[in-house]
């Protein structure tokens, strides 16, 4: 009988750690999502209940709130910031039986480094590094953000295919097929636009406005090429807001911003999950700024835009992602910034901060700090929009601002562009140049490389004509599928390859263009003729970019009576060649004379200090000269000797001979 017991004690256990085994572990930054069915009966659950758990872990104890997923369906998204035992309590209000009083528990694990390597995700969610101006993913490692703009992400234009099958970048190519070519390029960052409420195709112009005295913006959208319409953004779920709306008279062109449709929202969160299960990480804003007026003339104020923010928050916040409250490409046909503030601030009294600590920037212009300030809700900071070079400097000042953040330019010049809109909004870039050329390569790498050492330390983000508003439509001037083959797509990578050629000291560059000079044309809006440099604060890296068309220069700062090993980079390559022999001299008051660039096209260089110029290295252009070299030099120099040149010659040979003499017996 003992032994039987003990038997059955035996396999018990066996199952038990074969059960065990079989289940999938809990790792760290994770998203784990909990269900809740509502019992008590709401008439709009968006607006009328709130749900959340409070969760605890090792050094975490927050409330993390959920949303409503349709029907009686609520959901609470968390992650995991440490291994160990993690706890949660749900709650809800108004109190409902379905929601709260259930509590769990769970055993978090780590990652494997080689799980790491595998998928840079699992490093964590991204903070800035100490000094405020980069950035790493959780676990220190650097993260330099190598991004593309997918604003339409949401919709059916970046197609999902439920299969696996890899497509070729063309018409018939999906969300999948780009997120491959993407990942083989090296980019990990892409910027989504999690909802356009007031855009569809329908009988009215892209381009809306009320018959009142102020000219009210109904919706500002993209066109829809073939049309005059606004691009429709819906996908398989339908649009993120239901119709009909509460304007008068346009009921079915702006829709009821307190009825939302999470139908919509359950097709963007399988590409949200899929862009973290290959290694991106999403850039997601909440709303486009021009639904915003009639959002605050007709729905209550902020407390609507509140709801929204609750909602979109905490559908995301548990995905490696950053946020953002808007997009704020553009200062007109919105409200103002200051009325989103109020919005934010609003947000964050009833609901508390992020909980995971996501990062929150917002798409501006011409930059987060012009348009909300220092020491703001801003944890990173963006310029945009404004494109040509004189424009990085607001980078600059973020850099140089009280209280910094990373910065990166979240919507530089897109390559190709033409914005075919039509003049009467104020488009049609005319300083561009054709999608694909060389020039047009140029101008992209102007953007990444001018704009990482104006103080873009967190990285830099590509777009392109076609990409940008994701162009399917048959008469558009640009396809999307034809914008992905762009060379410059290819060669943002190298753009990393630069900074990290110098290891974590890109993190602590400065930018100091004016040590390279000369360094600017009278163009200031323009691509051309502008050199940059930032430099670490001990002096031993400099990191120099020069656009095409720019004149030989030369770089001060450098220590003093010194030799850097120096090097071209090729920013259409990656590639790394040899200024000259390899090295520079610096002189005694620190300026480094640089030789002309390899061809006219545009070059990066990178100088490293060797140690003092002990050797008596001479800039580029002389070469080091013996004695007898200089003695002759002086003599040819002043004519007056020049009739005893001869005689001087033979003394000076007939003394090099006898010293000779003399050293070789003393030796």
């Amino acid at each position: 009988m003992k032994f039987s017991r003990l038997l059955l004690s035996t396999l018990i256990g066996i199952l038990f750690r074969l059960a065990a085994s079989a289940a999938p572990a809990i790792h760290v930054w994770e998203v784990q999502e909990l269900t809740f069915t509502a019992k008590n009966s709401y008439r709009n659950p968006y607006l009328e209940a709130n749900s959340w758990i409070d969760l605890t872990g090792p050094g975490f104890s927050k409330r993390v709130y959920g949303f409503w997923d349709g029907g009686s369906t609520f959901r609470v998204r968390w992650v995991a910031t440490q291994p160990g035992v993690w706890r949660w309590k749900s709650g809800s209000n108004p109190n409902d039986a379905g929601l709260s009083g259930q509590a769990g528990s769970v055993t978090v694990v780590a990652w494997t480094d080689a799980e790491k390597v595998a998928n840079p995700v699992r490093r964590g969610f991204l903070k800035a590094t100490a000094n405020q101006h980069a950035l790493t993913y959780a676990d220190g490692t650097p993260f330099f953000a190598v991004g593309d703009t997918w604003y339409a992400l949401g919709a059916n234009r970046f197609r999902w295919y439920d299969d696996t099958l890899k497509r070729p970048i063309g018409p018939n190519a999906g969300f999948k097929d780009y997120v491959r070519l993407r990942k083989a390029q090296g980019y990990n960052w892409v910027s989504v636009i999690a909802a356009f409420p007031n855009w569809k195709t329908d009988d009215s112009s892209y381009h809306m406005r009320l018959p009142d005295s102020a000219r009210t913006t109904l919706r500002s959208a993209w066109m829809e090429f073939g049309t005059g319409s606004a691009k429709n953004m819906d996908n398989e779920g339908g649009k993120p807001f239901l119709f009909p709306g509460k304007v008068p008279g346009y009921e079915n062109y702006f829709p009821d911003m307190d009825r939302i449709n999470p139908a919509y929202f359950r097709y963007l969160d399988r590409k949200i999950a899929y862009l973290n299960a290959h290694g991106f990480i999403p850039f997601m804003e909440a709303s486009r700024r021009d639904a915003s007026v009639l959002w605050a003339q007709y729905y209550e104020w902020p407390g609507s835009y509140v709801r929204y923010l609750q909602y979109f928050y905490a559908r995301y916040q548990a995905y490696n992602t950053v946020l953002s409250p808007v997009h704020f490409d553009y200062y007109d046909g919105t409200i103002s910034p200051a009325d989103y503030t109020h919005a934010i601030q609003e947000m964050e009294k009833e609901y508390g901060p992020l909980p995971f600590g996501n990062l929150l920037s917002s798409n501006a212009n011409p930059s987060t700090l012009v348009n909300w300030g220092d020491s703001s809700w801003v944890t990173l900071h963006q310029i945009g929009n404004k494109r040509e070079h004189a424009y990085y400097w607001y980078l600059t000042e973020i850099y140089n601002a009280r209280h910094p953040r990373p910065a990166l330019n979240g919507e530089p010049y897109y390559a190709g562009y033409k914005d075919a809109r039509g003049e009467a909004i104020g488009v049609n870039y005319s300083r561009g140049a054709e999608g694909g050329t060389d020039r047009d390569n140029a101008l992209v790498r102007s953007c990444a490389y001018g704009s990482f050492l104006s103080g873009a330390l967190a990285g830099h983000v590509y777009g392109a004509e076609g990409i940008w508003g994701a162009d399917i439509e048959p008469s558009a001037p640009t396809h999307m599928w034809d914008a992905f083959l762009w060379p410059s797509g290819g060669q943002m990578n190298h753009l990393r390859t630069f900074a990290f050629s110098i290891g974590r000291h890109y993190q602590a560059l400065e930018p100091l263009t004016d040590l390279v000079y000369p360094n600017k044309t009278p163009d200031a809006l323009s691509y051309e003729g502008w050199a940059y440099c930032a430099r670490t604060p001990d002096k031993n890296h400099f990191l120099l970019y020069f656009e095409r068309k720019c004149p030989p220069a030369e770089v001060r700062g450098a220590r003093l009576n010194s030799v850097y090993r120096a090097q071209w980079f090729n920013p259409r390559t990656g590639t790394w060649q040899p200024v000259g022999e390899g090295v520079l001299p610096s002189s005694k008051i620190g300026i480094i004379k640089l030789p002309e660039l390899p061809d006219e096209r545009d070059w990066g260089l990178r100088l490293v200090y060797a140690g003092p110029n002990v050797n008596n290295l001479r800039p580029p252009g002389w070469r080091n000269e013996t004695l007898w070299e200089k003695t002759v030099k002086n003599m040819l120099a002043h004519r007056a000797v020049l009739p005893y040149a001869g005689a001087g010659m033979a003394f000076a040979l007939l003394g090099g001979f006898f010293l000779g003499r003399s050293r070789r017996h003393k030796e």
